[in-house]
This record gives C-alpha cells, structure tokens and sequence, in this order.
C-alpha cells in the first residue's frame, strides 16, 4: 500500500507526485524523491523496481521479508534492511521490518509487519531544510534514527521488568515462577539483540574508511546512530549477564527450598522412629519382660516415647530443620 510519494528540490518540498510522474522528477537537478509503501504488494514492488532501476536480489528481499538487519551496495544505491520491535498488548514482541532503498535522488521505505509509522519522520526532515539539502543520505539517517531510537523505550520496559523480578526472587515459594518469567525476559531480550547487534556491525560501514557514496555527506549522523545502538547493545549485554545471574540466585533458591523440604521430612522421620522403636520393643511377646505386668508400664511407657519425642523435636526446632 502506498503511503506517500513526494518530491523535495534543495531541501524545500514540492508536492505530492502520483507514481506516474517520479522519473520525471529524478531527472530533475537538486530533485529528490521520497516514497513510502506498508505491506507492499508485488505489484506495487515490481513498479518502483521499475521506477528507480532497483537490484532483483534486493527487491527480492524486500519481498520476502524476514531478512537479518543488513546494508548492502548495489552500484550505487544503498539496500538497509533494520527490524521495529514493540511491545503488544499481552506483553510480547512484535517484530517489524523496514526495508530501505536509498539512490542519489530517491528514497524507498518499504514497511512489513508493523504497526509504527514514519509520519513524524517525514515533518522533523521537512521542518530542518538545512540538514534535508543532504538530500537522500539525510533521510536515510532520520529513518534509522527513529528506528534506533525506538528501541529505547522497549530496552527501558526489559529493565523494569527484570527489577520487578529481582523484588520477588527471595520470597519463599516465588522461585519456580521466577525462573519461568526470567526465561521469557531472556527470550525478548534476544528478540531485541538480534535486531541491534547486526544493524550496529552493518552502520559501520557508513562512517569512516569507504563509505558508500550516497552516504559520504550524511557520515557524522550515521556515526551519531552507531553510537545509541552500540549504548543498546551495551545495555542489551548487561541485562542478559543480569538474567543469567539472577537464574543462577533462582536455582539455588528451588535447592535451598528442596534442602528445607528434606530436613523437614527427615526430622518428622526422626521422631517418628525413636516413637516406633519403643512402640516395637514393648510389643513383643517375651513372657519376662520386668514392666509387663507392672501397674504403673503403660502410662510409664507412654510418657517417656512424649517426652522423647518433645525433646527431639526442641532440638530439630532450636537447629532450625523444623
């Protein structure tokens, strides 16, 4: 679905073009053109392929979708591909993907599984017509801008939710429960680490040494960009450290737990044995036993099983295994 299709001339905006009419303004000097689609259909693809003279094996990509963030040269043009991720309302991830096509004097913005949008994008680039003079390099950084920059937010709810975790991980009874919510934070943590790391291995490429030529007057903003998702990654690494630490603490908690389980039943067991040998010693039937026929044996007896008992159980009580 097309979103828009405009065209820019020395950072000012022209208008809205129809589709039609975008090879007209790329022969323009000082023209640009700036298109968007959402869940392109192979149509709509084949056409801007057309269009922009855009490489087989990128567009393929583009349609296909699913791809590992990348940036990739062909010729002269410029194929980004960087993953959206968002919270949805059950508290999962959802993982969108943009695939960006950057040329001279064009930009292609092609968005798959997301609900996000590039509208505030587009007014920041047109209000700072001094930085949109950089023409398509400008726009592909403020793409990847925005795409960086809503990773922070995401990262920030991966941190509160691991704090909330860490609150409970020594109340007893909370440590199988704990565990099971550490291994799904670590799951969304790897969600958002694979989108990070590579993009930030491949913007690398658009500062410093040989930069692709369309990326050449654009260098320190895309060095600006390599410098939030190497912070992302930073914090990425720390909160997986973190989590695994934290299911280490979770595992000894379920064995300390098991160990108090144990000591308790072996203490219970305890008592109950010392009451079951004297129990299986008065009743054997022996003709001479000194207190069979004794007045006072049973209540003897039973007195002396009570208070040995009491007293294992004060000790198993003061040695804290009951």
């Amino acid at each position: 679905m097309l979103i828009n299709c405009v065209a820019y001339q020395q950072g000012t905006k022209l208008a809205e073009i129809p589709v039609a009419q975008i090879g007209e303004h790329l022969q323009r000097p000082g023209c640009f053109v700036w298109v968007a689609l959402k869940d392109a259909s192979d149509a709509e693809l084949h056409e801007m392929q057309a269009q922009f003279g855009l490489h087989d094996l990128a567009v393929e990509d583009a349609r296909h979708g699913h791809q590992r963030p990348k940036i990739e040269e062909y010729g002269v043009t410029v194929f980004a591909v960087m993953h959206m991720v968002e919270y949805t309302p059950t508290d999962d991830l959802l993982v969108g993907e943009v695939a960006v096509f950057v040329g001279p004097n064009f930009v292609l913005s092609v968005r798959s599984r997301s609900t996000q949008n590039f509208l505030g994008v587009r007014e920041r680039a047109e209000r700072e017509t001094h930085l949109l003079r950089h023409g398509a390099s400008f726009v592909f950084y403020a793409l990847m801008d925005a795409v960086v920059d809503r990773y922070f937010p995401v990262i920030d709810a991966l941190e509160e939710d691991l704090e909330a975790i860490e609150d409970q991980i020594f109340e007893p009874g909370s440590a199988r429960q704990s565990i099971e919510r550490l291994y799904g934070l670590k799951r969304r943590v790897g969600v958002v680490r694979h989108a990070v790391l590579p993009l930030m291995e491949a913007t690398g490429k658009l500062f410093g040494g040989r930069v692709p030529q369309v990326c050449e007057s654009s260098q320190d903003y895309f060095r600006d960009v390599y410098d939030h998702l190497h912070r992302c990654n930073s914090t990425l690494d720390r909160l997986r450290d973190t989590i695994g630490t934290a299911i280490q603490v979770n595992l000894s908690m379920v064995t300390i737990e098991d160990s108090d389980t144990t000591k308790r039943l072996a203490a219970w067991a305890g008592i109950f044995a010392v009451a079951t040998f004297f129990v299986g010693v008065w009743g054997m039937n022996f003709v001479h036993m000194p207190e069979l026929k004794w007045q006072y044996g049973y209540p003897v007896a039973v007195g002396l099983i009570a208070a040995v008992c009491g007293a294992m159980y004060w000790r198993f009580k003061k040695s804290g295994w009951l």
